[in-house]
């Protein structure tokens, strides 16, 4: 079967618009119940994306896509027959199981992925069908061929760095690009779309793709959907034009994203980049208007959100009142009595800067000794999410300096640096904010960043309690490259390669007036406390609503091959201009004013020799001989070679340099 992609370009090529009326396609259902493909199901019975037919379900619906779904699998085994089997519950830390805190109530909200635990062959219908109708989550299932090339290959070992400023500039630092790698990536990509289209119902359902995993995402859909309403946020660094533009694949990314509806990034530098690289590599403008910034492509407005994630209020608040993490604060308040607690909680990463954290330490204890003794660094390092010789470099980097400043500036009791490398829950973390003096990031990149957010929470304590109504005080010293670091300002920012302009930064931090920490951390409590994940995602999906509210109003052509993709979007009123329209105007005018552009137009852009031919002079000839006709030749040439080169040609009009020289004789 030809798609209807192939189909169009076919039709729009030849001229022959297609009408509005579509095939019929069968409504799905809320969720599928069964397993099935797009192809399996029947054509007959409801309107197509394209219709203007009202769907025969009303309600709207969420469909969100990440590359991995927020469950948390174990096995278990059944204690009366002994079997082993699955065992799912929701991830509470992952930020898209809270998006729908941001929803209207009415909202359903359905979630496709991945699953971090590898699910047998044999057991995957049975899987699908029960999170299906459990938790409205539909999992995608990668070949173990694909998912590490995909995962662990593209994602991490390419896309990531990239998009963080380290370039491959020599196999051990960093992969290079790789064919193979690209082709698992658009693979993956493409078993991700098969999973949504199993369950969307693209009359009413909105999509809504994260992460740098599912960025050629939106093509996939849109080929079988030209009016779907999707949106698409990065929760990485998008680099700048200068990094970007070395990626093999550049303009394939770039055009996929433009398929989407809607593009949110956390920062405005972010939202630049991908701006300038649109304006560079695929010649796009953009325009700003009354706070919204909109890229025109093809007759669409793609709109550009900038936004910042957050935390979710009501699950801090929840930890802080866990009799587990009180039991635990008291604990710690014992271990650190009279010691000044600077913390640090960072993925085991390349990119988190904990290396230089470590020595920014030292330096502060070296640059002021009255601190030995008292001031301590205490480093959660989160279980490294990829793999490879960097990490486990940087990991004994950072276990050398530690042991070394140990041992060189500790002393009986006293252990400067504190590394804790085992995994804490987020109660366990909660006891470490909340005596912490102060929290330091100081990430070389990082996309977002959620540790200060989740500090200064757990520093203002349970709220509605008597501390929390006292004045409470925090400090955080935050790296200029971070996402959050726009949105504290009261933080002390710091460039932290610059490990002495760290180290005093570290210092002040713990050396400032309370009142002063008292009215910085009111600030910061304020601005985390309301624009949590809910607001985040209420923001975000209000703009996309809004960007999409004219997308059953335009007609709508899908044209293009491969990545090249894209949807023609036009007024309805639009209509072809054809030959013999243009004839018959021609034929009925008694004045006619004819605007010829002389370079692509008159002559052809590929040929080498400029010249007008005899057989052009002889058809403007024939134009110009008709009195009721003006022709102009329009040129950005200069007005010598015109003049010279339409020399035989009477009553032409010239105007040359773009118009600042015209010639004219009537």
């Amino acid at each position: 079967m030809i798609s209807k992609s192939y189909a169009n370009l076919l039709d729009l090529a030849n001229g022959n618009f297609p009408a509005m009326e579509e095939p019929r396609r069968k409504v799905f259902p809320r969720t599928m119940t069964v397993a099935g493909v797009l192809s399996e199901i029947d054509d007959d019975q409801a309107r197509s994306v394209s219709s203007d037919a009202l769907s025969a379900v009303t309600a709207d619906r969420l469909i969100v896509v990440a590359n991995q779904l927020p469950l948390k699998a174990s096995r278990v085994t059944d204690e009366k027959t002994g079997e082993l089997s699955w065992d799912f519950k929701w991830d509470e830390s992952s930020l898209y199981w809270h998006i729908k805190d941001g929803l209207p109530d009415e909202m359903e909200v359905i979630y496709v992925g991945s699953l971090k635990a590898e699910i047998d062959p044999s057991e995957q219908d049975d899987v699908s069908q029960m999170l299906l109708e459990k938790f409205k989550c539909v999992p995608a299932f990668l070949p173990p061929s694909i998912l590490d090339k995909y995962y662990h290959g593209f994602c991490k070992q390419y896309l990531w760095p990239l998009f963080h400023y380290r370039l491959p500039f020599s196999v051990e630092n960093g992969g290079r690009f790789d064919r193979g790698l690209w082709e698992a990536y658009v693979s993956a990509n493409k078993i991700f779309a098969q999973k949504v289209i199993e369950v969307i119902n693209p009359d009413d359902d909105y999509v809504w793709i994260h992460d740098y995993h599912l960025m050629v995402l939106p093509t996939f859909l849109r080929r079988h959907f030209n009016r779907l309403r999707m949106g698409f946020f990065l929760h990485s660094p998008f680099p700048s034009s200068e990094i970007y533009r070395t990626v093999p694949v550049r303009e394939e990314i770039l055009k996929a994203l433009l398929n989407a509806d809607l593009v949110g990034f956390h920062t405005f530098d972010y939202a630049r980049h991908f701006l300038s690289c649109c304006s560079r590599m695929l010649g796009l403008e953009y325009q700003s208007k009354r706070g919204y910034i909109g890229l025109e492509y093809y007759g669409r407005t793609i709109g550009v959100k900038i936004m910042p994630s957050g935390i979710h209020m009501g699950q801090m608040e929840s930890v802080l009142k866990d009799s587990c993490k009180q039991s635990k604060v008291r604990e710690l308040e014992q271990e650190y009595a009279g010691k000044m607690v600077l913390l640090g909680v960072d993925d085991m990463d390349t990119f988190k800067g904990v290396n230089l954290k470590v020595l920014a330490m030292e330096q502060m204890l070296k640059s002021h000794r009255s601190l030995l003794g008292h001031a301590v660094l205490v480093q959660i390092l989160n279980p490294a999410r990829g793999k490879g010789r960097d990490v486990a470099e940087i990991e004994a980097e950072i276990r050398s300096s530690s042991e070394r400043i140990n041992q060189e500036l500790g002393t009986p009791g006293y252990t400067p640096i504190v590394l804790i490398d085992k995994p804490l829950s987020l109660s366990e973390k909660a006891a470490y904010y909340t005596i912490s003096e102060a929290a330091i990031v100081t990430a070389i990149r990082d996309g977002m960043n959620l540790t200060p957010y989740e500090y200064v929470v757990c520093r203002q304590g349970i709220s509605g309690s008597d501390a929390s109504n006292s004045p409470q005080k925090s400090m955080l010293v935050v790296s200029e490259f971070v996402g959050c670091s726009p949105s504290l300002s009261g933080a002390i920012r710091v460039n932290p390669w610059d490990v002495d302009a760290s180290a005093e930064a570290m210092y002040e931090a713990i050396s400032i007036s309370d009142f002063e920490k008292q009215m910085r951390h009111e600030k910061h409590y304020k601005y985390v406390s309301t624009h949590d994940v809910a607001y985040w995602a209420r923001s975000f999906f209000q703009d996309l609503e809004r960007t999409c509210v004219d997308h059953f109003r335009s007609r709508c052509w899908g044209i293009g091959l491969s990545f090249g993709f894209r949807v023609v979007a036009l007024d309805p009123m639009f209509r072809k201009l054809t030959s013999d329209v243009i004839m018959d105007a021609y034929e009925r005018a008694q004045n006619r004013a004819i605007l010829l552009d002389y370079d692509g137009t008159v002559m052809p852009q590929s040929s080498i020799d400029k010249r007008p031919s005899a057989e052009v002079i002889s058809i403007i000839n024939r134009l110009c001989s008709d009195p009721k006709n003006t022709v102009f030749v329009v040129s950005g040439r200069g007005k010598e070679d015109l003049a010279k080169w339409f020399a035989p040609c009477e009553r032409l009009g010239i105007a040359a340099e773009h118009g600042y020289f015209m010639r004219y004789d009537f």
